[in-house]
C-alpha cells in the first residue's frame, strides 16, 4: 500500500533508536555513524532487521547527519551515503522477509503495510539567519541535496526530524516539497512546556507544518511518553492532519557519568497506549528505545482504534509566526493597520530610506495597544517593492513574535516575502479577477499562507451583497483547485464610505453575516466606511462594533484610536467573551479619570495594557507580540496624534528589550550628549535591560531568537 494512503488508517509504527544500537556494536564517542553505511554494512542491516522484526513498518535511513556540511572534506558525498543507507535498509526488509519465510517467529507481519524505507534527515546544526549564520536558501539547498539523492536511491518517503527551530523545519520542508513526490513526515523536539529552542509552540509548529504540505506531523525526542501526553492533547485540537509521537524511553539522567533511560519496555509500550487512544496514527521511539520497546509498543497498540487519526475536520482558521498563532474565530482580531504608507509622509520616507527601525517601532506599538497581528505594506512607488516587503518583514519578525499580513498587489513581492516568512501569515490578498487568481492562489498553497480574498472581480465591486458574495464564492471555487480549504480563507467584503451611498454599510455587514452562518471568516478595513466624512473615529468605531455583532472575524484598524479599542473591549464584555470584565475594567483604568473621549488623546497612558486581554482568548496566544521582552512599555507620548503620529524614540533600556539596534545606539548617542556618565547608562539601564530580558528567557516568556536580538542591540 501506498505510505501516503496508509497514513491516518491504521497506526503505523517507526522503529527506535540507531546511537545506542551501533555503540553496542562497536561505535567509538566522536566517530560519525553515517559513515558505518560504507565501512560496516552488516551491523547497520542488523539493526534495522531487529527493528522489521519487532514489527516496526517505518524504517529511517542511517542519515540523520548525512548533509554537506558535516560532511564537507571527508572524501564522501551525500549522495553516496544516502544511497549506501537505503540499500541497508533494502537489505535488511529482504532478510527479514527472508526469515518469516523459513519460519523464524517475530513481530514481522508481511501482510500489513510496509515496511517503508524512510530517509532520515536532522537538523543542520546551524541557526538560520538572522539569529545565527546560515542564510535560509543555503539550508534549503543542504537538504535539496539529501533529498535528491534520496529519491535517487529509491526511498519511500522523507522524514524531518529532531527540528527545535521552525525556520528550519520550513528550509526542509520546502526542499523536500520542490524536489520530490514522496510523503513527507515532520517531527519536532519540544521541551515540557511545549516550546522549541527558538520559541514556537506546539500549535505554531504543526500549524506551519500542516500548511507547507507535510503528510503527518508531530513529536519526538526530549521528553518521554509521560511528558509529550499533554503535548499530543493540544495537537489534535490544533491540526487536522495525522500526528506522529515516537518519544524517548522516559527522560534522561546521569549515572555512573552515563546518560541512560529508565522507562523500560514494558512500561513504555503501556505508557504509549494512552498517546495511541488520543488518535495518533504514528508510533515510534527515539532515544533509549530498543527492538524490545518497540515489540510492547507494538503489541500494546496494534488493536487501538484510530480515533481521528486521519484527517480530522476541525476548519480552524490559523495564521502562526515562531512565536505563536492567532485563530480566526474567537474574540475579533486586531489587525494593525499603520505600517502602510498610503497617507503617511514620514512612512514613507522611511521605506525609501529603508529605515526598517522606524517600520519596527510602528508595529511594535500597535502590538503594545492590543494588535495581536501586524499589516505590512510598504508599496511606495519608484522602490524595489520586492527587496522592501522582505526586508521589512524580517526586520518585524526579529522583535516580535506576533504574526504578519504580507500586503501587496506585486506577486514577485508577496513570493519573496512568503518564502522567508518564519510561519504561517496572512496574505493581503487575491481578488476575482483571473489574473489575480491566476498569480497568488499558487503562491499561497506553495507557501501554506491563509489568503485574504477581496470580494470584487473584473467588474469592480458588486453594487449588492449577493453579487460580493457570488465573487467570494467563485474565489473559494478557484482555491479548491489548487487543494485550499474554505479555512485558508479570510474575506473581506470591502467596506465603501457611506459618504457616497447610503447603503454601503448596510451590504458590507449583510456579507460578513452570510459568510459567519456558513463558517467563513472574515475581515474588514473598518475605517474605510468614514473616508470623507467629520469625526471618523465616531463612525468607524460604531460601524466595528455593528460589524463585530454581525460576526466579523477580524478588523484591519488602528489600535491607537481610543474609540475603536474601547469599543473591541466593549463589545467583548457585553458578548460574554471577558469573564467579568475583567480586560475592560483593566483597559479603561489606564485612560485618566476612567473617562471614555475619542480621537487617540490617551494612547499614552493606556499603551502596554491591551496585550494580555488579546492573548489567551479565542484568537490565540502570542508569544512576546510586544517585542522582545515583552515586558517594557512604549516610549512617553508614542502614537499620539493616532495613525498620524510619528513613534518616539526609545530609551536605552526599552530599546534593549525590544531588540532595536539603531535605537539602542541613538538611545546611548543622545545620553552621551547630554552628560549622562558612561558608567551611569551601563548601571542604569545597559544592565536592567538585560536582567529583564534574562529572566524572561528563564521563565520561558521569551526565547532565543528575542534573546540575540536584545544582545545585539546591547552590543551597538
Amino acid at each position: 500500500m501506498d505510505l501516503r494512503a496508509a497514513l491516518g488508517k491504521e497506526i503505523l509504527y517507526f522503529d527506535g533508536a540507531m546511537g545506542t544500537q551501533l555503540q553496542a556494536r562497536g561505535l567509538q564517542a566522536g566517530e560519525l555513524p553515517e559513515l558505518w553505511n560504507l565501512q560496516h554494512p552488516e551491523r547497520i542491516q542488523e539493526v534495522h532487521r531487529l527493528y522489521i522484526e519487532a514489527g516496526a513498518q517505518l524504517i529511517s535511513t542511517n542519515t540523520f547527519g548525512a548533509n554537506a556540511l558535516k560532511f564537507a572534506g571527508r572524501g564522501v558525498t551525500v549522495a553516496q551515503l544516502v544511497a549506501a543507507a537505503v540499500e541497508n535498509v533494502r537489505a535488511a526488509i529482504a532478510q527479514a522477509r527472508e526469515r518469516a519465510a523459513a519460519g523464524v517467529k517475530s513481530l514481522f507481519d508481511p501482510t500489513r503495510p510496509g515496511p517503508y524505507v524512510v530517509l532520515d534527515m536532522g537538523p543542520t546544526g546551524k541557526l538560520l539567519q538572522p539569529f545565527g549564520d546560515l542564510p535560509f536558501e543555503d539550508a534549503v539547498a543542504l537538504y535539496a541535496e539529501q533529498v535528491r539523492a534520496g529519491v535517487a536511491a529509491g526511498a519511500d518517503a522523507v522524514l524531518v526530524e529532531t527540528l527545535s527551530d521552525t525556520y528550519e523545519a520550513k528550509a526542509a520542508i520546502l526542499a523536500a516539497r520542490e524536489n520530490c513526490d514522496l510523503p513527507l513526515l515532520v517531527s519536532f523536539t519540544f521541551d515540557a512546556d511545549g516550546h522549541l529552542l527558538t520559541g514556537a509552540d506546539v500549535e505554531a509548529a504543526l500549524c506551519m507544518a500542516e500548511a507547507l504540505g507535510a503528510d503527518a506531523a508531530g513529536f519526538n525526542c526530549g521528553l518521554g511518553p509521560e511528558q509529550v501526553l499533554p503535548l499530543v492533547e493540544r495537537a489534535v485540537r490544533a491540526v487536522d492532519l495525522p500526528l506522529i509521537s515516537y518519544p524517548n524511553a522516559g527522560l534522561p539522567v546521569e549515572e555512573d557519568g552515563e546518560t541512560r533511560f529508565k522507562v523500560g519496555p514494558a512500561e513504555f509500550g503501556a505508557l504509549m497506549t494512552h498517546i495511541a487512544n488520543l488518535g495518533v496514527s504514528v508510533l515510534g521511539g527515539c532515544c533509549g528505545t530498543t527492538p524490545a520497546h518497540i515489540a510492547e509498543l507494538v503489541r500494546a497498540t496494534k488493536h487501538a482504534p484510530v480515533q481521528g487519526g486521519g484527517r480530522r475536520q476541525n476548519g480552524r482558521t490559523t495564521i502562526a509566526s515562531y512565536g505563536g498563532t492567532v485563530t480566526f474565530g474567537g474574540r475579533p482580531v486586531i489587525i494593525g493597520e499603520r505600517i502602510n504608507p498610503t497617507g503617511k509622509k514620514r512612512l514613507k520616507e522611511a521605506i525609501q530610506a529603508q529605515d526598517m527601525d522606524y517600520v519596527c517601532r510602528l508595529g511594535l506599538e500597535q502590538l503594545e495597544r492590543g494588535a495581536t497581528v501586524l499589516d505590512v505594506n510598504v508599496g511606495v512607488p519608484g522602490t524595489d517593492e520586492p527587496a522592501l516587503l522582505t526586508q521589512a518583514m524580517l526586520a518585524l519578525q526579529s522583535v516580535t513574535g506576533a504574526p504578519l499580513q504580507l500586503d501587496s498587489s506585486n506577486a514577485q513581492a508577496l513570493e519573496r516575502a512568503l518564502r522567508l516568512y518564519n510561519g504561517r501569515p496572512l496574505l493581503n490578498s487575491v481578488n476575482g479577477k483571473q489574473e489575480s487568481l491566476d498569480a497568488v492562489l499558487p503562491l499561497a498553497r506553495h507557501y501554506g499562507a491563509v489568503v485574504v480574498a477581496l470580494c470584487l472581480d473584473d467588474t469592480g465591486i458588486p453594487a449588492t451583497a449577493e453579487g460580493r458574495l457570488a465573487v467570494a464564492d467563485r474565489i473559494l471555487a478557484e482555491g479548491a483547485k489548487y487543494g485550499l480549504r474554505p479555512c485558508d480563507f479570510v474575506v473581506d467584503p470591502l467596506a465603501l464610505t457611506v459618504s457616497t451611498g447610503a447603503e454601503n454599510a448596510n451590504v458590507a455587514l449583510e456579507v460578513v453575516r452570510q459568510l459567519t452562518a456558513r463558517g467563513i471568516r472574515t475581515t474588514m478595513g473598518v475605517s474605510n466606511i468614514s473616508f470623507g466624512l467629520p469625526a471618523r473615529d465616531a463612525m468607524n468605531s460604531a460601524f466595528l462594533t455593528l460589524a463585530m455583532g454581525a460576526g466579523l472575524s477580524s478588523a484591519i484598524m488602528n489600535p491607537q484610536s481610543d474609540a475603536m479599542l474601547g469599543a473591541w473591549y466593549a463589545f467583548n464584555a457585553l458578548c460574554g467573551r471577558d469573564s467579568a470584565c475583567q480586560d475592560y475594567v483593566g483597559y479603561f483604568a489606564q485612560v485618566q479619570n476612567a473617562t471614555y473621549v475619542s480621537g487617540g488623546a490617551r494612547a499614552a497612558q493606556a499603551a502596554g495594557t491591551a496585550t494580555g486581554g488579546v492573548t489567551g482568548d479565542g484568537t490565540g496566544g502570542v508569544a512576546q507580540a510586544g517585542g522582545a521582552a515583552g515586558t517594557s512599555q512604549p516610549p512617553a507620548g508614542a502614537g499620539k496624534g493616532g495613525s498620524a503620529g510619528a513613534p518616539a524614540a526609545y530609551s536605552l533600556h526599552d530599546a534593549i528589550t525590544h531588540g532595536l539596534q539603531q535605537q539602542a545606539r541613538q538611545a546611548t548617542e543622545r545620553a552621551l550628549a547630554a552628560g549622562r556618565e558612561p558608567l551611569d547608562l551601563i548601571n542604569q539601564e545597559l544592565i536592567p535591560a538585560l536582567s529583564v530580558v534574562g529572566d524572561g528567557f528563564a521563565k520561558k516568556t521569551l526565547f532565543l531568537p528575542q534573546l540575540l536580538m536584545s544582545a545585539d542591540a546591547a552590543k551597538a
